[in-house]
């Protein structure tokens, strides 16, 4: 790989940084760039994972205070997220290429209609509190829908938070801040348990990941400073449209 096309990967991962800190779908950017750089979809995803983890630290950080709040909650939903995440990297591993390039498309299509029903889910899930908001409890559909998010993220991972904090918010309701700041953790966790499976078991681009979590790590410092500038709705929009055409590309390839 030329300095050009790490160049190109770095910015790219900037880029992916900041949309992650203002709109989320930051992986819908990041990933196709790495494939365009000439690796197979396998390699892509497992780099792209190592390397856009260490963007999303400072979020989780920044919200010391409601993860404090919310420890008991945190360290019930600790071990399906982790025995999730293990289960979908151990799946992606067993993957054949030829399968998993055929199913990637449709993958994205997910992701991007996920991305695209943000705002519709926020409202629905709001309206469905039907679950008691006792944070000292968690119920065991909490417990099996975070196991099954977490088996999506540690295989493929785009859009974990957006299903993280639709779910969160039907069967354990909080605050907006409490939910963001579980939902980002446990995000955070589900990514380190496949960046560990995959570091151990599979092909990481180091060399590119390096590269591309320096980008990351600074797209996501900066993007948080230009949040209040963007309107998170236009931004989520056009990922989501460069989505269905990268989509749309690799199915007709």
């Amino acid at each position: 790989m030329d300095a050009l096309q790490i160049v190109v990967l770095t910015a790219v991962s900037m880029c992916a940084g900041a949309i992650n800190a203002v709109a989320g779908g930051g992986t819908l950017l990041s990933f196709p760039a790495l494939m365009a750089a000439g690796f197979d979809a396998k390699v892509a995803n497992i780099t792209n994972t190592v390397a856009i983890w260490p963007g999303s630290v400072g979020g989780s950080l920044a919200y010391r205070q409601e993860l404090g709040e919310r420890k008991r909650r945190l360290w019930l939903l600790f071990a399906p997220s982790v025995l999730g995440a293990l289960v979908g990297a151990l799946l992606l591993l067993s993957t054949p290429q030829s399968a998993f390039n055929a199913v990637v498309p449709f993958l994205i299509y997910f992701a991007c209609g996920l991305l695209a029903a943000q705002s519709r889910l926020t409202q629905l899930t709001q309206s469905m509190r039907f679950i008691s908001a006792d944070v000292t409890q968690v119920p065991i559909v909490a417990h099996l829908s975070i196991f099954a998010i977490a088996v999506y993220g540690g295989y493929f991972g785009a859009g974990i938070g957006i299903m993280m904090l639709a779910v969160l918010s039907v069967v354990a309701p909080d605050t907006l801040h409490h939910s963001n700041a579980l939902k980002g953790m446990l995000a955070l966790v589900i990514n380190f348990v496949a960046l560990v499976c995959f570091a151990i078991l599979a092909p990481v681009a180091w060399s590119v990941a390096a590269f591309m979590a320096v980008g990351s790590v600074t797209g996501g410092y900066f993007g948080v400073r230009v949040a209040r500038h963007w309107d998170p709705r236009i931004l989520r929009w056009l990922i989501v449209g460069y989505g269905l055409v990268v989509a749309t590309v690799l199915l007709l390839r």
